[in-house]
């Protein structure tokens, strides 16, 4: 089981520590789901962003959740690898309550004026308005689970605790019941990740927790008005290959919200930019760079599409070529730290491991990815320098001003290679770098001018000990 986040550990002292206090306050018990809606309605009508974080989906899967939440309805997040799925139901826990009441001490986080379990109960029962009530925080109320083929029922559901039955209980007591990971998110949001790989027999015990609201155990049946929000997530090709939710327990989610790839290169770009932990600068063409390339990966026919090309990908590629950076500036004593494209090298020996490529590819893979990583330095450049005549770089160079680029050359003796040229500056303008800027900044500009030449124009280059020449 694993709750997200770091849980507040101390709530306001303002807050009612008593059931009677409770009552006194006119504190109403309210279900998961209606909390949910209301705070997500809450959002909506004051312009407020309910999923921070969450880039890329605001016209498509968005309003298909907030659809689904609004209905209270149990949903399965659908999508391959690295598409947000569990970020999103980690996003969901944010629209509950910041604080809510339970009784103290309660295995099950009930409502210190709606219990559900015996115990629970018969403590409401004997000491009525001095029921203890502590507060819980909504972090400590979302817990998520790794459908793994070992899970089984008991960590589900529950089962029979030895340790009370050794205490002198009877098998007949309900409270000799260890409760599971379902029931204990009472009053929450449980978030399950690949559920087809949960083993049938097992997705077959949370039949009657979704829709009769009762648990089985060893021969147990209790009526328990469990109260939770199940989110599951889901892989396509999990869905048919390696395994399927049974039709009944699809039948019991009320929505199945389908995920999707960043489908622009700015929302790749926005992603990367939010969850990679760059070690050096990378601008954003460089970052553009990637994002096309991942864009391309997931077009490829070399690729293995049924596993998807997952946007971790892009972020991996964005801390290689920010380490490849940070090594080159260490090797040359360069200050700052400044990403050049000769460092985009650096992606496909180190990530191609990350990929699975079709049947017939072995012994291709770099070929192959350096060809679209190419591709994609080709298309960005294409797109920043459109309308600009960079043939003035191309007469200089071919006019014996070779110009040496690799990981043991400073920026500053790549501009010094070059004549004065009045295009440089606009070639740095174009990607956003000024005059003043570092050398190795304004290096990087002019780096990706001379590949896009090479790429487009032939612009002879030669390689050598980790070093590219541009020149005649």
């Amino acid at each position: 089981m694993t709750v997200v986040n770091t849980p507040v550990t101390h709530a306001p002292a303002h807050l009612p520590r008593t059931a009677g206090e409770l009552r006194a306050a006119g504190h109403l018990p309210q279900g998961v789901k209606a909390e949910v809606r209301a705070n997500l309605l809450a959002a909506l009508r004051a312009g407020r962003d309910p999923w921070p974080g969450i880039v890329g989906f605001g016209q498509t899967v968005l309003p298909q959740l907030e659809r689904a939440l609004l209905a209270g309805h149990d949903i399965v997040l659908l999508g391959e690898r690295g598409q947000g799925k569990t970020r999103l139901a980690r996003t969901i826990a944010s629209l509950l309550d910041e604080w809510t009441p339970v009784i103290e001490g309660a295995e099950l986080g009930e409502h210190p004026l709606a219990p559900i379990s015996p115990r629970s109960i018969r403590l409401a029962a004997e000491l009525g308005d001095d029921l203890p009530v502590t507060w819980r925080h909504r972090s400590e109320r979302y817990t998520e689970k790794l459908a793994t083929p070992d899970t089984s029922v008991g960590d589900l559901i529950g089962d029979v605790d030895p340790v009370k039955v050794a205490e002198g209980r009877t098998l007949g007591d309900p409270e000799t019941i260890h409760f599971g990971l379902v029931p204990r998110a009472h009053r929450g949001v449980v978030a399950i990740n690949e559920l087809p790989d949960l083993a049938e027999r097992i997705q077959v015990a949370l039949l009657n927790v979704m829709e009769e609201r009762d648990i089985q155990v060893r021969g147990y049946t209790l009526r328990l008005p469990l109260d939770v929000l199940l989110v599951a997530t889901a892989n396509p090709e999990d869905y048919t290959n390696r395994g399927r939710i049974i039709t009944p327990l699809k039948d019991r989610f009320g929505a199945e919200v389908r995920t999707h790839y960043p489908r622009s290169v700015q929302a790749e770009v926005d992603v990367v930019r939010q969850e990679a932990e760059l070690v050096a600068e990378v601008g954003d063409p460089l970052l553009q760079v990637l994002a096309r390339f991942v864009r391309n990966l997931r077009e490829s026919s070399a690729i293995d599409q049924r596993s998807g090309v997952s946007a971790r990908f892009a972020v991996a590629a964005a801390e290689t070529v920010a380490a490849a950076a940070l090594r080159r500036s260490a090797l040359i004593d360069e200050d700052p730290a400044v990403a050049r494209p000769i460092d985009l090298d650096a992606v496909p020996a180190v990530l191609r491991g990350k990929l699975e490529f079709e049947s017939g590819e072995e012994g291709r893979e770099v070929e192959h990815l350096t060809h679209l990583l190419r591709r994609a330095v080709a298309e960005t450049a294409r797109d920043r320098f459109a309308g600009l005549d960079l043939g003035p770089l191309v007469d200089a160079v071919v006019d014996g001003h070779l110009v040496a680029t690799g990981e043991r050359v400073p920026g500053t003796q790549v501009l010094a290679a070059l004549p004065e040229l009045p295009l440089l500056h606009e070639v740095a303008a174009r990607l956003d770098v000024r005059a003043s800027d570092p050398p190795g900044r304004i290096a990087a500009a002019v780096e990706l001018a001379l590949e896009y030449l090479y790429l487009t124009r032939k612009l002879a280059k030669d390689s050598a000990d980790g070093e590219a020449v541009y020149g005649p």
